[in-house]
């Protein structure tokens, strides 16, 4: 009879030590899938389109290293069909004149140009700068260069919808 007891006596400590088992897993996944959802968001690198050139040094090049922008591509032209009333169609293009880097972040850039100054009212801005920025969702902002006055204004949107 002794053996009997000790049998199930030895059955009701594997069950404690599978639950033990069990709890301690349950934890460790507990604390690692918090881990998981508190750590900052890493970003993806981007992908920066490729340019028709090769990025050559130039006055708004060396402005823009000089602020500490890494300058990773050049002149991308993003073409644009428009279809109007569902059977004509209307060609386009916009064209981006660099792409630029800095602290992990990917920053359209669009030189002056004397021909079409920037309005620097929110709806010249908007109109200028806002479609490029809704191109590429993984940027951080539109840098806007000036080399005439050695200026670089980097402008970020806050779209509400």
């Amino acid at each position: 009879m002794n053996t009997t007891r000790e049998v199930k006596a030895m059955q009701n400590g594997d069950w404690l030590v599978v639950v033990l088992v069990v709890a301690i897993i349950v934890m460790w996944g507990s604390v690692r899938a918090r881990r998981w959802v508190e750590r900052p968001q890493q970003r993806n690198r981007f992908k920066v389109p490729q340019g028709e050139g090769e990025v050559e040094p130039n006055e708004v090049t060396v402005l823009l290293e000089g602020a500490g922008f890494e300058v990773v591509a050049a002149k991308a032209k993003i073409p644009v069909v428009i279809t109007m009333n569902d059977r004509d169609t209307l060609q386009s293009r916009l064209y981006v004149d660099y792409f630029a880097v800095k602290d992990d972040e990917l920053f359209i850039v669009k030189a002056a140009r004397e021909r079409k100054p920037l309005e620097l009212t929110g709806s010249g801005v908007r109109d200028a700068l806002l479609p490029y920025y809704l191109l590429y969702p993984e940027a951080s902002g539109v840098l806007y260069v000036d080399i005439h006055i050695g200026k670089i204004k980097k402008f970020t949107f806050d779209i509400e919808v």
